[in-house]
């Protein structure tokens, strides 16, 4: 389990600089749907990707750490869970978006449980692994 934790939470950080970087870099273009949208939306979607990209970079501090912390993959699979029920408000207020937004909802919202589960699976291995020894 701690071996999972550390592979997805690794995924989880790529992606998200990746995604994020695309988006600073992209703007509009990077949104689907909506490469015509004007400067207010650029600069939104250019600003999130920087967030987003930072957000990347908190998964892929949390992995380098041994143990992995339990708390923090908590809090940003909370913080992803909050970004799926953000579409779902949209979704319920403005109807259906691009259909790729929609396999992200879905993402957004089967991720955080799976983390839930997984978190502290790294700080259980810890408990059980044998101390290092002092070489001297």
């Amino acid at each position: 389990m701690d071996k999972a934790l550390r592979a997805f939470a690794w995924t989880m950080g790529l992606a998200c600089v990746a995604i994020g970087l695309f988006h600073v870099i992209g703007g509009n273009a990077a949104i689907p749907g909506e490469a015509g949208a004007g400067p207010t939306i650029d600069s939104l979607g250019r600003f999130l990707g920087a967030i987003f990209a930072g957000y990347g970079l908190v998964w892929l501090w949390a992995v380098r750490q041994d143990p992995v912390p339990a708390r923090v993959v908590r809090w940003l699979a909370a913080v992803f869970l909050l970004g799926g029920v953000g579409r779902l408000l949209s979704l319920a207020v403005h109807g259906p978006p691009h259909w790729f937004q929609i396999v992200l909802t879905v993402i957004e919202l089967v991720f955080p449980p799976i983390w839930f589960w997984l978190a502290d699976a790294d700080e259980r291995a810890a408990r059980t692994r044998p101390a290092p020894s002092a070489v001297g």
